[in-house]
């Protein structure tokens, strides 16, 4: 499989995030939502520098969704994070989101919806699959030279007249290598 190494995936995540950033910078500008739209935003709690009350990370202990539609305040933006006023049971709460800690946004009012990922498990999927790759050298040179055989080829999708080319069979465990030649398979 070919490895991105310009990771579209994080990319496409950082400006989907960009985006939302821009609608709630443009809301906390305008003191509110213009006509019917409202934003629910779904959070990871647990993320680094997410602040909240120790009674609501009691409350939601892995993620939470907030909606801000008509009873919010103070609706700050930065490039990193945004910080709003809610209120919870009655209790005004002061909260900070990171971007990178959002999972979801959507607004119902257009049928409007983001699923993201978290952007700190792309990266390490990656690195994981980049060790794995460093890790398992080549099949050429995992060769011994007691008993060396030559990697066989990869299969062709068609034969050089055309005709398909059936999958080789793998020969029963006989305690050796036995190679095998494309040109058997081939009709004459």
């Amino acid at each position: 499989m070919p490895v991105d190494h310009i990771r579209y995936d994080i990319l496409v995540q950082q400006a989907l995030r960009s985006m939302v950033r821009d609608l709630l910078a443009e809301s906390g500008k305008n003191k509110g939502m213009p006509g019917e739209h409202h934003f629910f935003i779904t959070f990871d709690t647990t993320a680094e520098d997410v602040r909240l009350s120790d009674r609501l990370r009691a409350q939601y202990p892995e993620e939470m969704t907030i909606v801000l539609q008509h009873q919010f305040w103070d609706l700050k933006v930065t490039d990193e994070a945004f910080e709003v006023g809610l209120s919870f049971g009655g209790v005004a709460e002061r909260l900070v989101v990171p971007f990178e800690a959002i999972k979801a946004f959507a607004d119902p009012s257009v049928q409007f919806t983001l699923q993201f990922e978290t952007l700190a498990e792309a990266p390490d999927e990656n690195a994981d699959a980049e060790e794995a790759e460093t890790e398992k050298p080549p099949k050429a040179k995992r060769r011994t030279p007691a008993t060396s055989v030559p990697p066989s080829p990869l299969p062709a999708t068609a034969a050089s007249d055309g005709s398909p080319e059936q999958p080789e069979e793998k020969p029963a465990d006989k305690g050796g290598a036995e190679v095998v030649r494309l040109d058997r398979f081939r009709k004459k």
